[in-house]
């Protein structure tokens, strides 16, 4: 019988050693590698969610909100130019800094919402504003503020009260429930400039008064 040799022995037991002891690393390696492959999966996700579309109606009263803003502004802006009345321009300037405010919270959340709002004045208005420009004198001052102040006050004032009533969107609801009381002031406002003049300087629109 031949004896072992206790060197080869050795070196076989250490070798065994060293094998076993590399085994738990190459499993603790391969455990790992499934969260390195799941990296760029969690960096290409969308951050947020796309908004969602509105309804027509939630459309229609902000369209509505942006024309009525645009008119009101541009016939403020005729009127600051055109009358020497102090009250006329005193209430085209309120016009003027109390409508251009409103129009950038629609136009703030007409984008946010993804809905496309009118760049220009429509043929009614445009009309308007063309007839406004032809006046002068007194004839311009009372149809500046019975057609703009009063006419036109009352008809968004009664729009807004429909916004309220059909909008869904509850931040279209919030934005018309906050402009309402003001186009509401300003619709008292022309009331009583209209009263406290009379006929004598704010007759008919379009008829001098004698």
């Amino acid at each position: 019988m031949h004896k072992k040799h206790p060197i080869g022995t050795m070196l076989a037991a250490s070798l065994a050693a060293a094998i076993l002891g590399a085994a738990p690393a190459h499993a603790a390696r391969g455990q790992a590698a499934p969260a390195t492959q799941d990296a760029p999966a969690a960096a290409t996700a969308p951050a947020t969610a796309p908004a969602a579309k509105l309804a027509d109606a939630d459309r229609e009263v902000l369209a509505d909100l942006a024309m009525a803003n645009m008119a009101e502004i541009a016939t403020a802006k005729i009127a600051l130019d055109k009358s020497t009345n102090l009250e006329v321009k005193g209430y085209a300037q309120r016009m003027l800094d109390d409508h251009t405010k409103a129009q950038a919270e629609v136009e703030a959340l007409a984008k946010a919402k993804g809905v496309e709002l009118p760049t220009e004045l429509n043929i009614k208005y445009k009309a308007k504003t063309a007839m406004l420009k032809a006046l002068k004198g007194e004839i311009f001052n009372r149809t500046y503020i019975k057609q703009s102040g009063r006419a036109d006050h009352s008809d968004t004032h009664g729009k807004l009260k429909d916004g309220l009533e059909d909008a869904k969107d509850p931040e279209v609801k919030a934005l018309v429930a906050k402009i309402r009381p003001i186009v509401e002031q300003h619709l008292i406002m022309a009331e009583e400039l209209i009263a406290k003049s009379g006929r004598t300087s704010m007759g008919t629109a379009g008829a001098p008064t004698k």
